[in-house]
Order: C-alpha cells, then structure tokens, then sequence
C-alpha cells in the first residue's frame, strides 16, 4: 500500500441486545452518542442518529429500510436530515427542538404521545428544553433515555448534571415522573444514549425500574454542575 494511502476503516456493526433490538457504536457526531435499531411487525425505527457511512446504510436496507427516526434530543441528530432523505422516513422530536432541523419534515408532540403501535414518545425537559424518551412495550417495557437517564459507575441509572444541563430542577421532576409513571410490571429495562462503557459490555439497564427508585433524591438535588 502507498504511504500515502489511508488504510481502510471496517465500522463496527450493531451489536444485538434483543431480538429485534440492536445498538449502534457510539458515534463521533453525537459526542459517542449511542443510537439504537428497533424492528417490529409494523415497522422499523432509529433512535438518534448513529454514525452515517455505507456499513450503516448497508444494514439497515438488509433490515427492509425505516419507517421512523425519533430524536431524544438535540445533541442526538448527528446526521438524522441525511438518513431521512435516504429512506423518506418520518423525523420525530419533541416540538421545542423542531426548530433545529430545518428544510426537514418534521412531525413534534407536545408531551406524551404514541407515535406507532407499541411505541410512545416522552417528553422529559431539563437535559435539554425538548429531551425525550421513547418507550417499547416490548420486553417487559423499554425506556429510550437519550442523555435524560445515564447509567453510572455502581451500574445503576441517574440523571447527570452538566455545565450545559438546561435546567437541573426540571430534569429531577421528570425522572420522578417516569418513577411513577411505570411500575416493576411496565419497565424493565433502559437503553441509554451515551456513556455506554459505563455499563461494561451490557447493552441494556435490567430492572431498570428497581433502579430508579434506588435513586438518591437528596444527594442528586444538591449535585453541583460539572465545569
């Protein structure tokens, strides 16, 4: 090979976490966002955008194209305008990120709205104005979190407060929300959309449930944003 050559970069292919279920490699346009595929009976779905290069193309049209895009929030796009124009696919987000996306058609909710059969659209505010998560019946209930729910260290689940955290009082009473939205019976697990090495080979949170109600309400209210 010349020196000048670049030497060929294979992208790591989805990595199935249930059947139906698989999760992107973190992608460099969403700061090592995690992007998942989701394929049902009534049509396939992405949430966030996961790196766009052939490979990805490539899998998803051996999956028989998408149906939908869902954004979790506005650091999720990455390449979402590019994908939609690929597959002519719907572009779901919460309506105070719409704005963001232009010459793109879009279709926004208010706050909770089911946006297929099985699948409902969270608005959960504080991470950013328009956060979301998705939930999947499936599975004994799924919660897409995008950046709104992350897993930490002791392998749990929390809200993290960054410098650029919208607005952190927000945030907490949206994760005391989805506590008492669901029960052990409706969620069992959450796919996060970042700090993926955090969980140590797994691809999904199990007894996501249990977990959040494990949460720390005291320590996480007086948390001090990261600098």
């Amino acid at each position: 090979m010349p020196e000048s050559a670049a030497p060929t970069v294979i992208a790591k292919p989805p990595q199935l976490v249930f059947e139906g279920l698989w999760a992107f490699a973190p992608n460099r346009d969403t700061l090592g966002g995690t992007a998942y595929f989701l394929k049902l009976p009534h049509g396939n779905w992405l949430i966030d955008a996961p790196a766009w290069h052939a490979e990805t193309r490539a899998f998803l049209e051996e999956q028989g194209g998408l149906n939908g895009l869902f954004l979790t929030h506005r650091g999720a796009f990455g390449k979402a305008i590019a994908i939609q124009q690929h597959f002519n696919c719907d572009l779901v987000v919460q309506e105070q990120e719409a704005y963001l996306l232009p010459g793109a058609r879009v279709t926004t909710f208010e706050r909770e709205q089911a946006i297929a059969p099985q699948l409902t659209a969270i608005w959960t505010c504080g991470h950013t104005p328009g956060s979301a998560c998705l939930y999947w019946e499936g599975q004994g209930g799924v919660l897409f979190t995008g950046r709104h729910l992350l897993p930490t260290r002791e392998g749990g689940v929390a809200p993290l407060r960054t410098a650029k955290t919208f607005h952190w009082p927000r945030q907490l009473r949206n994760t005391q929300l989805i506590c008492d939205r669901f029960s052990p019976e409706t969620l069992n697990w959450i796919c996060p959309g970042a700090s993926s090495g955090l969980m140590r080979g797994r691809k999904a949170i199990a007894s996501a449930y249990e977990r959040l109600r494990q949460l720390d309400w005291s320590g996480l209210s007086e948390a001090q944003p990261l600098l």
